[in-house]
């Protein structure tokens, strides 16, 4: 039986949140991976650069991030285990995190050259 889509039950919001989380976790200069853990520790958090953060080469629209910034969000991800509680201090994405598949990433993901 294939997994299940979406098994924590993320709203839109949280999936495209935790894609564009997992998009940062990959950037070299950003995420910093905790062999112990699996977990992966984020450098920082983009700024908006007109309507799109830069994801490295890649980036998101505003409209398609606005959860990075938003408490209700990051709490939710945390109760799920996707992300460290501790996320005023410290961005944590976890492996269970690093691996869930949102569905969303191909869509909200911009590649250099293409539109969202």
């Amino acid at each position: 039986m294939p997994p299940k889509r979406n098994p924590l039950k993320l709203n839109a919001l949280q999936l495209k949140t935790l894609a564009v989380l997992q998009e940062l976790a990959a950037l070299p200069d950003c995420g910093r991976p905790d062999e112990a853990s699996g977990a992966t520790v984020l450098a920082y958090l983009p700024q908006p650069h007109g309507d799109h953060y830069h994801l490295g080469e890649k980036g998101v629209s505003v409209s398609n991030a606005t959860g990075l910034r938003n408490p209700s969000v990051w709490g939710a991800l945390a109760r799920k285990g996707l992300v460290g509680a501790d996320f005023s201090d410290v961005l944590m994405l976890t492996a269970q995190g690093l691996a869930y598949e949102t569905g969303v990433r191909d869509r909200i993901i911009m590649r250099p050259g293409h539109e969202t």
